[in-house]
């Protein structure tokens, strides 16, 4: 009688930890030519390595399982490269928290987050959109004509709820600007002693030169930009994701006034029940996940 056949309970206590050991690495560090394991792949190369004689690829998932090590699965990443990214996404936390540098934000001080959504393609259908009814759910026709596409600027006024957007045909300084004076030349933000803006480093609104530019014109504001690769961190990006939900998918428009038409009057819409979103991602989170990333040091220098 083999012992080692299924039950766990016949495997010395190193094996599990040997084999989980096996699943927290590449592929490439063994030079096997895969991209991801499986618990089978796992359970022959535990065997190769002379870990065990023999095991089977449901005894290998019920150990990793026991500590949720899921090897087969990933997720796209895009790992924190600015030397400084701690302290440029830490101000923008404590925004949300309503703190700058300290102190607490008065009544007349107000956060805006902004970005702008490119691309937003025009999809004619080839056949019409049936809509749903009994048994039966509606039918978007795959195939489509481009009718064009179009950019969508939006600004998120984090402490009231309130969005405003436009749209233009290309993406610039020009279109950007013509969004912030939309915002910033009307009440309460005219005559506000402090307006944050939250930008990432678009081409649109990058860098020191955009600063210049912004505050020469309304020197009430104060321009705050996410370090590289942080728009996760943008909350206007939450909005975008609910336009893409609601408006956007399926698309189907004739034109691009049409796609116009729809984003601004979602926005008429979604004013109607909109509030401030509960963001409880802080700058101790961030801090905990930076120190999380740590034992990666060596491949984030490589990425710098």
């Amino acid at each position: 009688m083999n012992n080692e056949k299924e039950d766990p309970l016949f495997f010395p206590p190193n094996v599990s930890v040997e084999i989980k050991a096996l699943a927290c690495e590449l592929p490439s560090e063994f030079g096997v030519p895969l991209s991801r394991f499986t618990s089978r792949d796992i359970a022959k190369l535990a065997c190769q390595r002379g870990i065990v004689a023999t095991i089977s690829g449901a005894t290998v998932w019920r150990w990793l399982n026991e500590d949720a090590i899921k090897p087969w699965q990933y997720r796209s990443w895009i790992f924190p490269r600015d030397p400084n990214f701690q302290e440029k996404a830490g101000r923008v936390l404590d925004l949300y928290h309503a703190i700058w540098k300290g102190d607490q934000l008065g009544e007349k001080d107000y956060v805006i987050s902004a970005d702008e959504k490119t691309s937003i393609q025009a999809r004619s259908r080839i056949c019409s959109t049936t809509p749903p009814q009994s048994g039966q759910i509606m039918r978007v026709e795959h195939e489509y004509e481009r009718r064009g596409a179009l950019a969508y600027m939006a600004a998120w006024d984090v402490r009231r709820g309130k969005i405003f957007g436009r749209c233009s045909i290309t993406t610039g300084i020009e279109p950007f600007n013509h969004l912030i004076e939309h915002v910033m030349s009307q009440k309460p933000y005219k005559s506000a002693k402090r307006v944050f803006w939250i930008l990432d480093n678009g081409s649109s609104h990058r860098g020191n030169a955009c600063v210049k530019r912004l505050i020469k014109k309304w020197p009430n504001i104060v321009p705050v930009h996410l370090p590289v690769h942080a728009s996760w961190l943008n909350q206007i990006e939450i909005y975008f994701s609910v336009i893409q939900r609601k408006v956007l998918t399926p698309n189907d428009c004739a034109s691009l006034s049409e796609v116009e038409q729809r984003l601004l009057e979602f926005e008429k819409m979604y004013e109607t029940i909109a509030k401030p979103f509960t963001w409880k991602f802080t700058r101790q989170d961030l801090n905990e996940l930076i120190e999380k990333l740590n034992p990666w040091k060596k491949r984030l220098a490589r990425c710098a």
